[in-house]
């Protein structure tokens, strides 16, 4: 008979990402799962990525896309349908763990429905707790048997509020090198070396980009005024992201170059860098590019969190700092003149920015799927 720690014993892991950078984050824990346990099978929903490493996915990761507090409304009766069955369909399957990756109005639910049937629950990237809605605390504390911590000081918030937690680091801060190489970079986008590049990120979705390519875009314009010889690159996310930004380029008079993704590869080539809160920011920081960080959501959702976050600061680089190292425009402030007159300076040196960029990267590099993969199986009781 096969022991606990057998990596030839059946095991049964069961995932669910709700967007992109879940499917990113899953399919490098499954690869290190395998690494690890070879006789693993995975159930749930993912993206390709996960699929391509072996998940059997119920229905397409794109069903529990939803972004913003307002906007999810109108998918709710549709969410909440999908995870009755899906929590039916995985207490019937009995997978050894379970594994929530990002989602958390989605997933903690489905966890805290799975723990209730005896199944072991891993919450994988921890929700902002720690910054708005610190309550769901006790309901983390109920839904999941483990958090897994991509971040230090997610970790100590919930060793304080009495959740098991392990902090793994970020996969990305693996991913990416230390030091970049600019001229390389350069070269494979055919960039010219000696002029200055800003790279334009107003986001992912198309919401984000509606709300922050056209100001994006006219800071560009303003940010080229003040520095003549200035040049642009702007990855965009998907091919429905380019369509629409071909449009608010159209009539432009900018030296800009639109590529299909690419975007770690235009933050390696760039100068500075013009974002929007999320992901991508944590991504400039690794590549040690100074940034000026910009958001607006709808009005609506920004009154409701402008009284709910208790944290100083929204973008990862102030928060991983626990200070202000980037500046924040948000809403009404993220003007087109407010942010050139930011990223002008960036241009001739940044390197309070970057000097702290380059601690926090060495903190978050300690192989995340690997330590997050050895995690799991532990409490599978097959570490």
């Amino acid at each position: 008979m096969a022991s606990p720690a057998d990596p030839t014993a059946p095991l049964r892991i069961a995932l669910v990402a709700g967007e992109a950078s879940g499917d990113i984050l899953g399919a490098g824990l499954m690869r290190a799962l395998k690494a690890r346990h070879p006789a693993v099978e995975f159930i749930g929903v993912g993206g390709p990525r996960m699929e391509a490493e072996g998940l059997r996915s119920y229905f397409p990761l794109e069903r529990l896309a939803v972004m913003g507090l307002v906007e999810v409304l109108g998918r709710l009766p549709e969410l909440l349908a999908r995870r009755r069955r899906l929590a039916r369909t995985l207490i019937a399957a009995r997978p050894d763990v379970f594994i929530g990756i990002d989602a958390p109005d989605f997933n903690i639910g489905l966890e805290h429905r799975l723990r209730q049937a005896g199944i072991s629950t891993v919450h994988y990237v921890s929700p902002s707790v720690w910054a708005w809605r610190q309550n769901r605390v006790l309901k983390i504390r109920q839904a999941c048997d483990l958090m897994l911590a991509l971040f230090p000081f997610e970790a100590q918030f919930y060793d304080r509020h009495g959740v098991n937690v392990r902090f793994v680091g970020h996969p990305l801060a693996d991913d990416i090198p230390l030091e970049a190489d600019r001229q390389a970079a350069r070269e494979r986008l055919d960039l010219p070396q000696d002029e200055s590049i800003v790279a334009l990120l107003p986001g992912s979705r198309g919401g984000e980009v509606a709300r922050l390519g056209g100001l994006f875009l006219d800071a560009a314009e303003r940010l080229r005024a003040l520095r003549p010889g200035i040049r642009f690159v702007l990855p965009c996310a998907s091919p429905e992201r380019r369509v629409q930004l071909e449009q608010m380029v159209a009539g432009r008079d900018l030296p800009l170059t639109l590529l299909d993704g690419r975007s770690h590869e235009a933050l390696a080539a760039c100068d500075a860098v013009l974002i929007a809160s999320g992901t991508a920011t944590l991504e400039a920081l690794l590549y040690k590019r100074p940034m000026v960080v910009a958001y607006s959501v709808a009005p609506m959702t920004y009154r409701i969190l402008k009284r709910l976050v208790k944290s100083p600061w929204i973008s990862l680089p102030n928060l991983l700092a626990e200070r202000l190292l980037v500046p924040e425009l948000l809403q009404d402030a993220a003007t087109p003149e407010a942010m050139a007159q930011l990223l002008s300076p960036l241009l001739d040196g940044g390197e309070v920015q970057t000097e702290g960029f380059d601690l926090i990267h060495r903190a978050l590099r300690r192989d995340a799927s690997s330590q997050a993969a050895a995690a799991v199986l532990e409490l599978a009781g097959r570490g």
